[in-house]
């Protein structure tokens, strides 16, 4: 390109602001205006996943209603075994407690012994020993579990202790621990404020598990490990009766007594309360919750929450519920049904129950005196279950560090430490075959095929034509194209007057309104004689998100939408990928073009770069301020939450972005620009080496790396 193009374009680019600042400010690129079926669109990735998930759960009921023996039940339990293997990954291997008693809180009837322990090396959990005086040096006390739901301030929420000093003065040892990111195991704290810079308990545990998920593990993963090395503490101690340990929770802590007590044989008695309710329930109602409460395909494995006691059975438990919990009580209804069939089936129909009162997301008087009542009998430690009123101990006496977080209290990892570790032992494994050139790219592209296979598409392309703009250059018509799955894909195709036969397929964050907003890349091409496509992938644009958001919103980011296509093991990255395979089909059907390259901007490029590796269809692909690692995602502990949608979980196991630009079908890539700038992966050098790596084994001038930010990605459009 010369210079008097550059002036060209810019007397374009002012005309382009001017026209579309005007058709903007007339909605005329709206495509989805005036089509109520479509109306829809911005809650359509959510609706997009319940429908994969329903579907797969109503299999699962056809399947779980067939069974009518103790054989059948036998069978399920080593499916759900399996399952919950598969879906959590391996555990860590056991390692040192290094348990301490910080220090003892002496009151009348009881003792509060406060313990720091250690899950995985330099891993602390803080907890509390609740111990009732009077017993004899010799006594085996049975073990209540404690875990607390998503509160601040863990397990030292009032009700939390007024539940724990009444299973206490009932002759009950409890042992009450912080789950990670709540209490005094905050994970990203402000020194200043003392606070967590990322928000709320849900908040950071979506943070991290996201993190945690990218790299091939699971928030829950950390949190079950705490749990089963909390029991392992409790073994130590010679005053506790190891048959007789339960574990019980409200809220988020329902959900870590079930998962618990599911992975651990050695708690004998369960009682989730405000938690347990079915999938099916929950994706109507409230959607997924934050990152711990989604297993990695739990959904597409054929489970359920029913399965957390299922695999269980026949040892004592019972579901805690209310009416008007935002888990939905008919789910919980539904669930209970199910699961006294699996134990009546095994002839032990009165080791599970369900109670439940009318009440909202709260603890309840009723609630308690039967959970008292439970364990009482499960644990074999009769007495009253009445619920009574205690003085509570003071704050200051809840404290188990000298600060009151343990990350300054004392040196240890985070969980984004453990994040690290458990990556780089991938990314290691993925460095080495590198060497292997032929083998490294053959398994990509093996990961590749089968993350996209993996997704659900629909054979019928359907495209529905609603109008057409004409300009004094070029004229804009607008399509609603059928996704791979029931949605649509508003999409903007901009034609020159006088074309040459080209086609762009424009990828942007913000989907067509990202090139109504570049003037100078549109007026360039239009010069260019492209033909250019521009859509609203889904979740973007006239899709984006609107009803649903859920309760780990950062940033403008749900998490909760990337946590349901975990739950079904169709990655979202994955689904756009395939509609943008159907977007050029589309283009190369209506305009007979073999030209045919994509642009992606941002968090856009892995969507781009799996597209062109499932398709020989690309001229050039363009990566425009793009994630160039996905090293970037787990070496810092701040990450960029725009990236977390387009990134399929689980993938550092297996590759990263240099992999799928290798692999890519075009025949040339352009990376102009990154958003990793200034992370751990540039100032290391770790691009520089990756960047080498690329131009030594690709075709020769396959890979342009353009990084000096005076040019313009137009640029080598034009270039051979």
């Amino acid at each position: 390109m010369n210079t008097i193009f550059f002036y060209r374009t810019a007397l374009l680019s002012f005309l382009t602001i001017f026209i579309i600042g005007n058709s903007l400010a007339q909605q005329e690129y709206k495509v989805l205006d005036r089509w109520n079926f479509h109306k829809n669109a911005q809650n359509a990735l959510y609706d997009h996943y319940a429908g994969i998930a329903f579907e797969l759960l109503k299999q699962r009921k056809i399947n779980v209603d067939q069974i009518e023996s103790v054989e059948q039940v036998l069978e399920r339990q080593a499916q759900i075994q399996k399952h919950l293997k598969a879906s959590i990954g391996d555990f860590p291997a056991k390692t040192p407690l290094n348990a301490q008693i910080t220090r003892s809180i002496n009151k009348e009837k009881y003792i509060i012994e406060h313990v720091i322990y250690e899950s995985q090396p330099g891993f602390h959990v803080t907890a509390s020993v609740f111990k009732p005086k009077g017993l004899s040096r010799r006594a085996k006390l049975p073990v209540v579990i404690y875990c607390s739901g998503h509160n601040a301030s863990g397990y030292r929420s009032p009700i939390y202790l007024h539940k724990i000093l009444n299973l206490v003065h009932k002759g009950f040892m409890v042992l009450a621990f912080d789950p990670v990111s709540q209490g005094e195991r905050l994970q990203y704290i402000d020194e200043g404020s003392a606070r967590s810079k990322i928000g709320g308990p849900t908040k950071e545990h979506s943070y991290a598990g996201a993190q945690a998920f990218i790299a091939g593990s699971s928030q829950a993963k950390y949190m079950i490990w705490d749990g089963i090395r909390t029991v392992d503490y409790l073994l130590s101690r010679k005053d506790v009766d190891p048959e007789r340990i339960g574990i019980t929770g409200r809220s988020g802590g329902g959900t870590q007594s079930a998962y618990i007590a599911a992975f651990d044989e050695r708690i004998y008695a369960v009682a989730p309360e405000c938690y347990i309710t079915s999938f099916t329930r929950l994706l109507q109602s409230i959607g997924p919750q934050d990152a711990e409460q989604n297993l990695k395909n739990f959904i597409e494995y054929g489970l359920d929450h029913a399965d957390f006691l299922w695999v269980r059975a026949p040892k004592p438990a019972m579901i805690i519920a209310t009416t008007n919990d935002f888990f939905s009580i008919q789910g919980a209804r539904e669930t209970a049904s199910e699961v006294k069939k699996c134990y009546s089936l095994l002839g032990s129909a009165d080791q599970f129950s369900m109670v439940e009162d009318v009440e909202g997301h709260a603890s309840t008087r009723k609630n308690r005196e039967a959970m008292y009542a439970f364990f009482q009998k499960s644990l074999r430690n009769e007495g009253s279950n009445s619920d009574v009123d205690y003085q509570l101990p003071t704050e200051a006496e809840m404290q188990v560090t000298k600060t009151g977080q343990v990350r300054t209290a004392m040196a240890g990892k985070g969980i984004d430490d453990l994040i690290k570790d458990e990556a780089q032992k991938y990314f290691e494994v993925i460095e080495k075959q590198r060497n292997q050139k032929e083998l490294h790219l053959s398994q990509t592209n093996e990961y590749v095929r089968n993350l996209m296979h993996a997704v659900s598409v629909d054979a019928s392309e359907e495209k529905v034509f609603t109008g057409k703009i004409v300009k004094e250059r070029h004229v804009v018509e607008r399509y609603i194209l059928k996704g791979a799955g029931d949605y649509p894909i508003p999409c903007l195709w901009f034609k020159p007057n006088v074309s040459k036969g080209k086609v762009l397929l424009y990828l942007h964050p913000e989907g067509k309104s990202g090139l109504l907003q570049d003037s100078l890349a549109l007026a360039n091409l239009i010069d260019e004689g492209y033909s250019i496509m521009a859509p609203d992938l889904l979740g973007t644009g006239e899709s984006f998100p609107k009803d649903y958001r859920g309760d780990a919103q950062i940033n403008d980011v749900s998490y909760n939408l990337w946590f349901a296509s975990i739950l079904t093991g169709q990655s979202i990255a994955a689904l756009r990928a395939h509609d943008v395979l159907r977007l050029t089909t589309m283009a190369k059907e209506m305009t007979g073009y073999d030209d045919v390259s994509i642009y992606a901007y941002g968090e856009m490029s892995p969507v781009a770069l799996l597209a062109s590796a499932n398709d020989p269809i690309f001229n050039q692909c363009i990566l425009e301020d793009a994630l160039l690692s996905f090293q970037t995602l787990w070496k810092n502990t701040y990450y960029h939450e725009k990236h977390v949608h387009n990134c399929p979980a689980g993938i550092v196991e297996y590759t990263d972005i240099p992999d799928l630009i290798q692999i890519a079908n075009v025949n040339k890539v352009v990376i102009h620009g990154s958003t990793d700038k200034g992370d751990e992966y540039f100032q290391s050098g770790a691009w520089k080496r990756d960047l080498e790596w690329l131009k030594s084994t690709s075709s020769k001038n396959k890979i342009i790396h353009s990084d000096d930010g005076t040019d313009h990605w137009i640029r080598y459009l034009s270039q051979p």
